[in-house]
């Protein structure tokens, strides 16, 4: 379960600490790997986080001049991806709650000569300041497990999507062959924050997010989830044995 079982707690990676404690925590880890991101995910996904991000973009709902609001997407690994597919006459929203990833993102896409098209809000996605059927496509990757009430921004995904719209998520999810949770495991737990120690002198904020993982709602559940939330038609598909998923839903 990615909540407490105690009153007015909620899990920060193995933790428990006061739900209104959870959002300066997490902002605290991802200000601290802000300049490192690109190599957080390497170490956490030895590469292949860039082939699950190109699956995600490529397979979206999304056509020339759609609005889309990438949500944790301070990076703009998702939105330079979906940007040639909505075209010159569309539009994409980088959202974050975190102003120092919002800025790297920003700078990056900026040396990179991506520059129209592009808009960066800092926000919470538990309370989007956008109207009411905004959107034809609302992303998030790698960023709910971090969200504190993830019930919540489910809600807002589905209120600022027009009818019709999807919502996506790609996050890592539990792995389903027993043989290799171990494994995995290992590599979470032993080798991932002795990498996060040598390359970027932060072994805390590594160790975080692998427990993390292992506290955001697997497979099913976050499809639960997004039924409660009112999307219709949600399904999600496996990449590399579950140790990331895809779900998709759809506002009626």
């Amino acid at each position: 379960m990615n909540e407490s079982d105690k009153p007015g707690t909620t899990d920060f990676g193995f933790r428990d600490v006061p739900t209104g404690e959870k959002q300066k925590l997490v902002g605290q880890v991802f200000s601290s790997v802000a300049r490192n991101y690109d190599l957080m995910n390497d170490l956490m996904s030895l590469g292949i986080h860039r082939v699950w991000k190109r699956y995600f973009t490529a397979t979206a709902q999304v056509k020339r001049g759609d609005r889309v609001l990438d949500l944790a997407g301070g990076t703009g690994d998702i939105a330079a991806l979906l940007k040639d597919r909505v075209g010159e006459a569309g539009g994409i929203v980088l959202g974050d709650i975190n102003g120092e990833m919002l800025r790297v993102g920003r700078d990056r896409m900026t040396d990179r000569g991506r520059v129209r098209g592009f808009e960066y809000v800092q926000c919470n996605a538990e309370a989007l300041p956008f109207p009411d059927a905004s959107f034809d496509l609302v992303t998030i990757a790698f960023g709910l497990r971090n969200v504190t009430d993830k019930d919540a921004a489910l809600r807002e995904m589905h209120r600022v999507l027009k009818v019709g719209g999807q919502a996506r998520v790609l996050e890592f999810s539990e792995v389903k062959p027993e043989w290799f949770r171990p494994i995995y495991d290992f590599h979470s737990f032993q080798v991932l924050p002795r990498l996060g120690r040598l390359f970027a002198n932060d072994a805390d904020s590594y160790q975080y997010l692998a427990e993390s993982i292992r506290k955001h709602p697997p497979q099913d559940v976050l499809k639960a989830m997004m039924d409660r939330a009112g999307f219709a038609r949600t399904r999600y598909r496996n990449l590399s044995a579950g140790i990331v998923a895809v779900h998709d839903g759809y506002k009626a």
